[in-house]
C-alpha cells in the first residue's frame, strides 16, 4: 500500500459559474399566480358551500312544511286513538305507530343479522371466491329494484301461499330491502380495518372466528350500526311492499299472522280521500314518521359515538 496520503484537488474558485440572482417574489408573474390561486381556492370553497346550501335546504324546507300542516293536528288523540269511521270527526293513528313498531321490529330481527353475516362473509371469508362475487352482484342488483317489485315477490311467496295478509309477511318485504345495504355497507367497513389488527390477533392464538366478531366487528361496528340505521330509514317509509302484504287494518292488531296497520299505509290512504279531516290527519302522520326516524336514527349514532373504538384508525 502506498504511503502517499492522498492529495485532495482543491475547489477552482476562478471557474466560470454563473450567479443566479435572488428571486422576486414581488414580480408581477407571481403576483399574478398568487392571485389565481387564491382565486381558484375562494371559487372551489363557494361551490363547496353552495352545494352544502342545495342539499340541507330543501330538507329544511320539507320539514317546516311538515311541521307547519300537520303540528296543528297533533293531540292527544292522535296517539291513542284508532281512525274515526267517515264522517266522524278526531281519531287518531295509534294502532298504525304500534303496526309500523312491530313490522319494523320484525325485518330488523330478520334483515339485519342476515346483512352482517353475508357482509362478514365477503370481507373476511370470500376474498375472491366466485360465491363471493355472485352475493356481492346479487346485492347490487337488489339495491335497485324498485320497493313494489319486492311486495310483489313477497305476495306471490308468502301472501298467496297463505291466502290471507300478514304482519310477519309486510315484515319479510322489508327484511328483504334490509339486507342489501346492510351486506354492502358492512363489507365497505370491514375492509378499512386494518390488517395488522387481524394479525396481531392471530399471532396471539386467536381463533379466526374469534378475530373476527371480537375484533374486526368490534373496530368497524359504528360504521356498521350506520349502514343499519340507513337501511332501517329507507324501509321506514315504505309503503308499496305493505300494500300487498301487510294490508292495512282500521283497528287493533298485535298478531302477526293478520293483516296489521303501519302508518306509511295510514297516510296513504288519508292522503288520497276527498275528506279535508283525514287531509289533516295525513299531514300529521306525515310528520309524526319523520320524526320517529329522526329520534331513531339520532339515538343510534349517539349511541356508536360513545363506542371505545370508533372505526379503523
Amino acid at each position: 500500500m502506498s504511503a502517499n496520503p492522498i492529495q485532495l484537488s482543491e475547489p477552482n474558485h476562478n471557474a466560470n459559474v454563473p450567479i443566479r440572482p435572488p428571486m422576486d417574489f414581488q414580480s408581477r408573474g407571481l403576483r399574478w399566480n398568487s392571485m389565481l390561486r387564491h382565486l381558484m381556492n375562494h371559487l372551489v370553497t363557494g361551490i363547496a358551500v353552495l352545494s352544502t346550501v342545495l342539499v340541507i335546504v330543501p330538507l329544511v324546507a320539507i320539514l317546516a312544511y311538515l311541521i307547519y300542516k300537520g303540528a296543528s293536528s297533533l293531540n292527544m288523540d292522535f296517539f291513542t286513538h284508532i281512525p274515526a269511521p267517515v264522517g266522524e270527526p278526531g281519531g287518531g293513528m295509534a294502532n298504525s305507530m304500534l303496526g309500523s313498531g312491530i313490522i319494523l321490529l320484525l325485518a330488523s330481527s330478520m334483515g339485519i343479522p342476515v346483512g352482517i353475516a353475508a357482509g362478514v362473509y365477503l370481507a373476511e371469508y370470500g376474498r375472491g371466491k366466485a360465491l363471493a362475487m355472485a352475493v356481492r352482484f346479487t346485492a347490487d342488483v337488489l339495491n335497485g329494484i324498485p320497493s313494489i317489485v319486492m311486495g310483489i315477490a313477497v305476495y306471490s311467496l308468502i301472501v298467496m301461499q297463505q291466502m290471507h295478509f300478514s304482519a310477519f309477511s309486510g315484515g319479510v318485504a322489508l327484511a328483504i330491502m334490509m339486507v342489501p345495504t346492510i351486506t354492502r355497507t358492512t363489507e365497505e367497513m370491514l375492509m378499512t380495518v386494518p390488517h395488522a389488527i387481524r394479525e396481531a390477533a392471530l399471532g396471539l392464538g386467536v381463533p379466526k372466528w374469534r378475530t373476527v366478531v371480537s375484533v374486526s366487528l368490534r373496530t368497524a361496528s359504528p360504521g356498521i350500526i350506520t349502514g343499519c340505521m340507513l337501511a332501517f330509514a329507507r324501509v321506514a317509509g315504505e309503503t308499496a311492499p305493505l300494500l300487498f302484504t301487510a294490508f292495512g287494518n282500521q283497528f287493533w292488531s298485535h298478531n302477526l299472522n293478520e293483516p296489521i296497520a303501519a302508518l306509511p299505509l295510514q297516510i296513504y290512504v288519508y292522503a288520497i280521500s276527498p275528506y279535508d279531516e283525514w287531509h289533516r290527519l295525513a299531514w300529521a302522520g306525515s310528520l309524526v314518521l319523520i320524526l320517529m326516524i329522526m329520534v331513531s336514527v339520532t339515538l343510534v349514532r349517539i349511541y356508536a359515538g360513545r363506542g371505545t373504538l370508533k372505526g379503523a384508525s
